[in-house]
C-alpha cells in the first residue's frame, strides 16, 4: 500500500515531476495526478499500483509502511543506499 503523501514525497526525493513519473511507470499523467490527489491510501487498478511501486523502487525509493521498523514510526519514504555502499566492509 502507498499513500498519496508517500507518492508526493517519493517523487520529490527523486526530483521527478508528475509527467516524468508517469513515463517511468508507464502510466498516464492523469492517472498519476488522480493518485496524488486521493485522500490517504491510493486505491486503483492493481496493475497501475504495481507499475507505480515498481518504478519508485527501481528508481531507489523504499516505501515504509505502518508497523514497519523505523525510528520515527508511521509511514514514510526514504532513498535506499546504493548497492555498493550496502556491501559489508571486510576488516583486516
Amino acid at each position: 500500500m502507498i499513500t498519496a503523501a508517500q507518492l508526493r514525497a517519493a517523487r520529490a526525493l527523486l526530483g521527478l515531476d508528475q509527467r516524468a513519473l508517469a513515463a517511468l511507470a508507464s502510466l498516464s499523467l492523469p492517472t498519476i495526478q488522480r493518485m496524488e490527489a486521493s485522500d490517504g491510501v491510493i486505491r486503483g487498478n492493481v496493475d497501475s499500483l504495481m507499475k507505480l511501486v515498481g518504478a519508485l523502487e527501481a528508481a531507489g525509493v523504499e516505501l515504509i509502511g505502518d508497523g514497519t521498523a523505523s525510528d520515527g514510526g508511521g509511514r514514510g519514504v526514504r532513498l535506499r543506499a546504493p548497492a555498493a555502499s550496502r556491501a559489508p566492509v571486510a576488516e583486516d
